[in-house]
């Protein structure tokens, strides 16, 4: 038996299985830049880059100094009690950084869900309101509260009732669902006036806390929302003395070629949630906002024994240092316009591949029944797991979207052999020559 085989057999005995997404039997060994060795010593191109937090790459080698140098002086002491040197030291750099003017604070936490639930618990505290508005297709995490703000899947919420109260979900304005005969300005009136309407029969906005949004949706598809939509819910958000936050957990720390996804769009968020790439994928968030409201709240109203500790700091600090001395943000704009044309070729060519999507180094491709042109997850199946045969990691969203995320560190020599694998396997799709693994119903979203 191989060894990949023999540890996931292994493994099947005591993870319980919610806790996995399932894709391809992988045990990942070790990575370095944008390479991945599995258990077998089979190398593969990533594609991924470990759900956009290791957009530094895997183990870049001034985070692993930093985190070695670290550990031989403090791991852990927990910073619920006390400060420690190199996390008072990134919360000055962090705040910064922020897409935020006035004065700003922040408080860790250990991953992107519970920053996202930070978000809810400052903007009740700061308000005396308990309503807060999300967007269907939403990912924003998997405890409570998070969980309850997110829209993307059925089994996120499915046998988990009760969830958080007061939680309103309203549709995200997918530019890609646009009507045939609408302009761009008819579609974002469209969606507009659906976001108007809970706040126009049931639901009073001066009851209302926040809303939160992806203002590119991750795990939604890759999907931006155009900037004038978001410019009516921000007007309407300030108006009615409502919090505008952003998650920026999936699309911030240069996945889109800025800093965060928001300065996209030239907004200025009330609140925000960071996590992922962070600390180059170990575990520490922040919730990041105006100090104003960052102070709504007492001790121990969001604390944890763990979070901002000394190790995942130093990460994140090397990690800045590493986005800012490599240019990343110009990497990911210059790297994502080649993605950009290379799908673009693909999808002149082959009749499945729908909407392209690339904002930096960071795409959504859709796949679809070349004769319905409807959502094909059959497709995307066959796509992902023969480019995994081939040696790329790659896998889909929502069935039918094609995830393109990989770290932002990955050379023009990896992009472009990753891409001639896709061409191939395109290719053989198209000549109807790929066939679904056997297990094809239990994989993905």
């Amino acid at each position: 038996m191989a060894k990949n085989d023999e540890l996931l057999h292994q493994e099947a005995r005591s993870l319980a299985s919610p806790s996995r997404i399932k894709y391809f039997d992988l045990v990942i060994a070790q990575g370095n830049g944008a390479l991945l060795t599995d258990a077998d010593g089979k190398e593969y191109i990533d594609l991924l880059a470990s759900a956009s937090s290791t957009n530094t790459g895997h183990c870049h080698p001034t985070v692993v100094q930093a985190i070695t140098q670290q550990a031989q002086k403090l791991i852990q002491y927990t910073p619920a009690y006390f400060a420690n040197p190199i996390a008072a030291k990134l919360s000055t750099r962090l705040t910064k950084l922020a897409p935020i003017t006035r004065p700003v604070k922040l408080a860790w936490g250990n991953s992107g869900s519970d920053a996202n639930d930070a978000i809810i618990k400052f903007a009740r505290a700061y308000t005396g309101r308990q309503y807060i508005v999300t967007f269907t297709g939403a990912y924003h995490g998997s405890t409570y509260g998070s969980l309850t703000a997110s829209g993307v899947s059925l089994n996120m919420t499915r046998k988990l009732g009760p969830l958080l109260p007061g939680i309103i979900k309203v549709p995200y304005p997918d530019p890609w669902q646009k009507a045939p005969h609408e302009t761009t300005e008819q579609f974002v009136n469209r969606m507009f006036e659906a976001f108007k309407l809970p706040f126009e029969t049931y639901l009073p906005p001066d009851e209302v806390a926040c809303i939160l949004i992806e203002p590119i949706q991750g795990d939604g598809g890759i999907i931006k929302a155009p900037t004038k939509y978001l410019q009516k819910v921000y007007e309407f958000a300030h108006e009615h003395k409502i919090l505008f936050a952003v998650d920026e957990v999936n699309q911030g720390m240069g996945r889109t070629g800025k800093w965060w996804s928001i300065q996209q769009f030239g907004l200025e968020p009330d609140l925000m949630s960071v996590g992922k790439s962070l600390a180059s994928g170990l575990p520490l968030s922040a919730v990041i906002g105006r100090a104003e409201i960052m102070e709504a709240l007492k001790a121990p109203a969001h604390v944890f024994t763990t979070a901002g500790n000394p190790l995942t700091a130093a990460a994140a600090l090397a990690t800045i240092e590493v986005i800012e001395k490599e240019d990343l943000l110009h990497r990911s704009r210059k790297l994502g316009r080649s993605a950009l044309t290379f799908f673009q070729q693909a999808q002149a060519k082959y009749d499945f591949i729908g909407d392209v999507r690339m904002y930096g180094l960071n795409g959504g491709i859709d796949i679809v029944d070349p004769k319905t042109k409807k959502p094909s997850t059959e497709i995307a199946t066959k796509i992902i797991h023969r480019t995994f045969e081939l040696g790329v990691i790659m896998i889909s969203l929502r069935g039918n979207i094609l995830r393109f995320q990989p770290p932002l560190v990955i050379t023009t020599a990896q992009l472009d052999r990753a891409f001639t694998i896709l061409d191939q396997v395109f290719s053989e799709e198209a000549a109807q020559k790929l066939r679904l693994p056997k297990n094809a119903s239990e994989l993905g979203w």
